[in-house]
């Protein structure tokens, strides 16, 4: 298959058209077969288009409505069903899975199409037995049903959009470096792409598929369409922003945010919602990391200020618990504030919102801000302390086959801190090793698509330990290294600038220094990576 097609098409395929229906919510170019009644056509594919942009909420409601105006709707049921299940987030809870399976028995008993019956019978092998069988069993019982179901209806777009989504999660249950699971999705959703090119789901799911570093430059062009493609949905303002930071292209991620976060203040205004949409957020957590990566630190801390003033939050999902610790935890580590970082708290407010009762990683953000603040500002008991926090989180999170592994990401953290820990106690040999070894792991772990980045990448550390050491020249290539997996990251740049300056590497200073001011340089001029970049050439200039 050819990845740059995909790209190509996407490219040249022009908007045709802006929404779901004539007066419906803006969700993209969408047609549902059915056998329902004509009252709930409209309903069905605004439900369709809302479960393409992973809306869930509103998609079931859209569904659960399309039930009551035609109870004999068989694929309404499907529809309600197929919206508690969240192939790339978190596996359903219990109360999803009952819901989801209460909707499917509804759906077997009003019969419907056969091909209505064949995509009821598909998502059932998801349900079926959740009580007995992990989640991953069932994701890739889904994803084989799914294929025999794409084979028996060819030209049914829905079918093969749904089973190019469901390989694109299956993608993620293993560790598969040649991504050939993301690729045949990529071949399956260009094909629709030609006749379909505003179906929400072939942009959003060509996104995912190639939301690695290894692939995201083939997902540019779906990420430059999909949020006019469904403009009503804060997801689809948010998702481009993935393929944007995997690129460096800060701006654009900011923009793509800015719309999220207006989106998701907007669709709790028009719910009612007494506090603030999980959405939100998540798009703030994504903001919050490109103003840094831009330098503008005012704007970051605003957003900060904004997380902090929130008073609830609907649902309590795990994007919450992740945005809710992580925005903190970066803002003072990726500005080198050490010692505001060994005391950090998260604010009350923010306490009573954020589930970290369920999610025990979340707590793990603040923790590890904490040990690094401590090692790095002199303080090894504190930071000894907080490591053992970290091995106590690591250790008592439990994971599901086919479900992401936070406990390794846990284990990332708390080998950083280990790392710094050992250099602030002068034991600068273990420190080395064992920040190389966490470095490899970091290296060989795919990020959760909760998150724009590491809070610290363990690359950079090893190339900071490096410095510290003593070690520039060795500092740089490391530094270097990050910068392939994480193109134009701030930190990076200004270690390279850094490290090639003390190894004597004058032009490469001079390179890396210009490529901090390229991307901070309109930024904060108080911020350190700036203020340094600007000196440096204009001692070069002035040679």
């Amino acid at each position: 298959m050819n990845l740059l097609l995909i790209a190509t098409a996407i490219a040249l395929a022009p908007p045709t058209a802006e929404g779901t229906h004539d007066h419906g919510p803006q969700l993209g170019q969408l047609s549902l077969q059915s056998s329902c009644k004509p009252a709930t056509k409209a309903l069905l594919e605004q439900g369709l288009g809302w479960l393409h942009s992973f809306e869930y909420a509103p998609a079931e409601q859209a569904f659960a409505e399309a039930a009551v105006a035609d109870p004999r709707c068989a694929i309404a049921h499907w529809g309600v069903a197929m919206s508690n299940y969240h192939p790339l987030w978190a596996p359903p809870t219990p109360a999803e899975l009952a819901k989801g399976g209460a909707a499917l028995a509804k759906a077997r008993a009003v019969g419907g199409s056969k091909r209505e019956q064949d995509y009821v019978a598909a998502i059932g092998t998801f349900y079926a037995d959740s009580d007995r069988v992990d989640h991953k069993t069932r994701a890739l019982a889904y994803t084989a049903a799914m294929e025999q179901l794409h084979l028996r209806y060819p030209t049914d777009d829905e079918a093969a959009v749904f089973y190019a989504l469901s390989l694109v999660a299956a993608g993620t249950m293993d560790d598969d470096p040649a991504f050939e699971r993301e690729k045949a999705a990529a071949g399956i959703l260009n094909s629709v792409l030609a006749r379909r090119p505003d179906h929400p789901g072939v942009a959003h799911y060509l996104i995912h598929g190639f939301d690695y570093p290894q692939l995201a430059t083939f997902g540019l062009e779906a990420a430059r369409r999909y949020a006019a493609i469904a403009p009503a949905s804060a997801h689809a303002q948010h998702m481009p922003s993935h393929i944007f930071i995997r690129l460096g292209l800060w701006d654009e991620a900011i923009k793509s945010n800015l719309a999220a976060d207006a989106a998701g203040r907007a669709y709790a205004r028009s719910k009612g919602l007494p506090g603030e949409w999980d959405q939100r957020l998540h798009a703030m957590d994504y903001l919050a990391y490109g103003y840094l990566q831009t330098g503008q630190d005012r704007e970051a801390e605003r957003v900060l200020d904004q997380l902090n003033a929130i008073k609830s939050v609907e649902p309590p999902a795990f994007t919450v618990g992740y945005a809710a610790t992580a925005i903190p935890a970066r803002l003072v580590l990726e500005r080198r504030r050490w010692k505001e970082a060994a005391s950090l708290e998260l604010h009350e407010n923010v306490r009573g919102f954020a589930p970290l009762d369920k999610f025990a990683w979340g707590k793990a953000h603040i923790h590890f801000a904490r040990a690094i603040g401590a090692a790095r500002s002199g303080n090894p008991a504190l930071a000894r302390i907080e490591v053992a926090q970290l091995n106590t989180i690591e250790q008592s999170i439990v994971v599901p086959p086919g479900t992401y592994d936070w406990r390794k990401q846990v284990s990332i953290e708390r080998q950083v801190a280990e790392a710094w820990l050992a250099f602030a106690d002068g034991r600068k040999k273990d420190a080395l090793r064992l920040m190389r070894a966490v470095a490899d792991l970091d290296d060989a772990t795919e990020k959760h698509p909760v998150t724009p980045g590491a809070v610290l990448p363990a690359r950079e550390q090893l190339g900071e330990l490096l410095l510290e050491l003593g070690r520039p020249a060795e500092g740089m290539r490391e530094f270097e290294a990050a910068l392939v997996r994480s193109p134009r990251r701030l930190a990076a740049l200004y270690g390279a600038a850094r490290a090639a300056k003390r190894a004597g590497n004058a032009s490469q200073a001079s390179r890396y220094y210009a490529a901090v001011l390229e991307v901070a340089g309109k930024g904060e001029p108080t911020r350190a990576e700036v203020r340094e970049a600007r000196e440096h050439v204009a001692q070069h200039a002035a040679r």
